[in-house]
């Protein structure tokens, strides 16, 4: 049974401590960490390349209007936020992640390793 609420007539049932399951650590043949092929893992691989962003939002400002493009660079990125540099001028953008569609990269990109 929980308890969702304090009652002090209620018999308290002891807590058993909660221990986070133990998760080995990916690691290369060398003892090195293996990058996951997550996204903003990705971006930060390829930082300071040329290339087109596409954002979708569910909500706008005005009707019709929810989707951004931005011409930039990637300048940082992490498990939830991107920071896109726009080209030709100084304007930063700080993306949530859970609005980054694609992008589209005017160059080859760096990926991980693919051999086992």
């Amino acid at each position: 049974m929980v308890q969702y609420y304090w009652y002090p007539g209620f018999p308290q049932q002891p807590q058993q401590p909660v221990v986070p399951p133990q998760v080995p650590v990916p690691t290369t043949g060398r003892g090195r960490f293996r990058e996951e092929s997550y996204i903003e893992n990705i971006l930060r691989l390829n930082r300071g390349k040329p290339g087109v962003f596409h954002f979708s939002f569910e909500h706008a400002v005005e009707a019709g209007e929810n989707t951004i493009s931005v011409r930039g660079r990637v300048e940082a990125a992490g498990r939830d936020h991107v920071i896109i540099s726009e080209i030709g001028t100084d304007h930063r953008f700080l993306f949530p992640m859970i609005y980054f569609d694609y992008a589209e990269f005017d160059e080859e990109l760096a990926y991980f390793d693919q051999t086992p």
